[in-house]
């Protein structure tokens, strides 16, 4: 069944959402600006989001200490790889569709930094040098040309709470276990050992 309530055109959208603030658009900028050297500096933590030729969708976060990311110049980034689970969808997608988007996240900082461009992969050994993480080099880098930065406000921060501790309730028990265990049959006498390997593998291979 339909939706009669369907949003198909950007007239309707725009009913609904509003136009954007005069002079807004001027906050998107192709180079990085000082502020966006500064937050891409102290952030840990970033969530890069590609595309296969299909259209198809892949967004994973990549996090190591803060200033992680390489800056190559005001217009590229250098995003380094670090042992995972090797299913490199995002970096398969690179190959087929360049596209590329990213979102630099601080802790207790409201703000969001996005970035939109271009991506390639290298494996250049200068490149992997420089971006070092406990005594090792990056094992793949993504050099990203960007296209658009600019700063996302606070509200989704400040209406989710998430640097409130006192908001954030009970830990959620062996998520990526209990998957696992499900999607294999293998039953709940399996979560327990499952998630001690787990545990093992992030002291030993982070």
């Amino acid at each position: 069944m339909s939706d009669p309530h369907r949003i198909e055109n950007e007239d309707q959208l725009r009913e609904t959402l509003g136009h954007a603030s005069p002079g807004i658009e001027n906050k998107v900028s192709d180079a990085l600006d000082p502020v966006a050297v500064e937050f891409i500096e102290r952030s840990p933590l970033v969530f890069v989001s590609t595309c296969d030729a299909e259209g198809r969708m892949d967004v994973s976060p990549k996090g190591d200490t803060a200033g992680f990311v390489g800056i190559e110049n005001p217009s590229t980034l250098l995003v380094p790889d670090r042992p995972g689970n090797r299913l490199i969808f995002g970096h398969l997608n690179v190959l087929t569709n360049p596209k590329i988007g990213l979102i630099f996240v601080i802790p207790n900082v409201r703000e969001t930094l996005r970035i939109n461009g271009r991506a390639e992969l290298t494996r250049d050994p200068e490149v992997l040098a420089s971006l070092p993480a406990r005594g090792k080099p990056a094992l793949l880098a993504t050099r990203v040309f960007v296209e658009e930065s600019f700063l996302h406000c606070g509200k989704a921060m400040i209406r989710s709470e998430v640097w409130k501790p006192e908001t954030w309730g009970e830990k959620l028990h062996a998520p990526i276990a209990r998957q696992f265990a499900a999607n294999t049959n293998a039953g709940d006498e399996a979560v327990d050992a499952i998630e001690a390997a787990l545990e093992q593998d992030y002291r030993e291979n982070i």
